[in-house]
C-alpha cells in the first residue's frame, strides 16, 4: 500500500495583504527539501482571518488561485488552503465564501466551502455557508479537508463507513482556545480511526488576536507524529496506509457506528 508524504506549513500572516503573504509563502515552500504529495496551508492564508470581504475577496481563477496552481505545478503535488472568494448569485448579488481549494499539479481543482461559520467573529454575517463535504483521492488515500470551526462539530466530520483515511483542518485558531484545538484534533483521530492533520497560523492579527500555531499530525491511535510550537514551522512527514489498514482490521470499531444522514 502507498505511503503519503505531507508538508504542514505554519506561518505568520500579514494582515489583509495578499501580495505579501503569497510572497512569504513562496519563500517558505522553497525550504521543502524532499518530494511531497500534499502541501497544507492555513485558513485564509493570503489575508489572515478577516471579515473585510469587499476588500479582500477574489473571484475564482484570479491571483490566489493562479498562485496555487503555479505552486502545485512547481512542486508536483497537491496544495490546499482557504481564502475569501466572491461569486455572483442567480439574483445578481455578491456572495462570499471561506473557500478551501484542492489544487492538483495538472491544474485541476475542486473546492470546499466552510460549513460552520464562526458567529463569535461575525463570520456568519459576512459569508455563505457550504452545503457539502469534499473527499478526494490521492495515491490511494481518501482525504477530507475541512476548515477551522468545523472542528467543533463531530457529526460533520464523522467518518461513515470509512469514507476517508486522512482528515485535515486548516485554521486560524487563537491561542486563547489552544487547548480546545489540541483536544478536539486528538478526539477526531480516535473517533474516526484515521490520521488527522491540523494546520494553524502563528503571530498576531489585525484584531489583536494571537496565535500559537500548534500545527500537528496525529495518527489513528491519537499519537502526535508532528507537534509544532509557536514559531514558523515547515514539517514534511510520511504516513503509512498499511499501518492504518492493519489497525482498522484488528480493531474495527467503525462497524458498530450509528448510521445517519446529514441534511443539507
Amino acid at each position: 500500500m502507498n505511503n503519503l508524504t505531507i508538508t504542514l506549513v505554519q506561518t505568520t500572516l500579514i494582515w489583509e495583504d495578499i501580495t505579501a503573504n503569497l510572497a512569504i509563502l513562496e519563500e517558505k515552500l522553497v525550504e521543502i527539501n524532499d518530494e511531497t504529495d500534499l502541501i497544507i496551508l492555513p485558513e485564509m492564508f493570503n489575508s489572515g482571518f478577516t471579515m473585510a470581504t469587499e476588500k479582500i475577496a477574489e473571484p475564482m481563477n484570479l491571483t490566489t488561485t493562479k498562485w496555487m496552481k503555479q505552486m502545485a505545478k512547481q512542486y508536483n503535488c497537491v496544495i490546499i488552503g482557504s481564502f475569501i472568494v466572491k461569486e455572483n448569485t442567480l439574483i445578481g448579488e455578491l456572495a462570499y465564501y471561506n473557500r478551501l481549494l484542492w489544487v492538483e499539479p495538472n491544474g485541476n481543482l475542486e473546492s470546499y466551502d466552510k460549513r460552520h461559520l464562526f458567529r463569535m467573529g461575525n463570520e456568519h454575517l459576512r459569508f455563505n455557508a457550504g452545503k457539502k463535504r469534499l473527499i478526494k483521492e490521492l495515491k490511494g488515500w481518501k482525504i477530507c479537508p475541512l476548515v477551522c470551526y468545523d472542528l467543533r462539530f463531530p457529526v460533520w466530520s464523522r467518518n461513515i463507513n470509512l469514507e476517508y483515511d486522512l482528515l485535515i483542518y486548516v485554521a486560524n485558531w487563537p491561542n486563547a482556545r489552544a487547548n480546545v484545538w489540541k483536544t478536539l484534533l486528538e478526539a477526531r483521530s480516535l473517533e474516526n480511526q484515521c490520521y488527522v492533520a491540523g494546520v494553524n497560523r502563528i503571530g498576531t492579527d489585525g484584531m489583536g488576536l494571537t496565535y500559537d500555531g500548534d500545527s500537528t499530525l496525529i495518527d489513528f491511535k491519537g499519537n502526535k507524529l508532528v507537534d509544532c510550537e509557536a514559531v514558523d514551522c515547515l514539517k514534511t512527514i510520511t504516513i503509512s496506509k498499511s499501518d492504518l489498514v492493519d489497525f482498522r482490521t484488528k480493531f474495527p470499531a467503525y462497524l458498530d457506528a450509528d448510521t445517519f444522514e446529514i441534511q443539507p
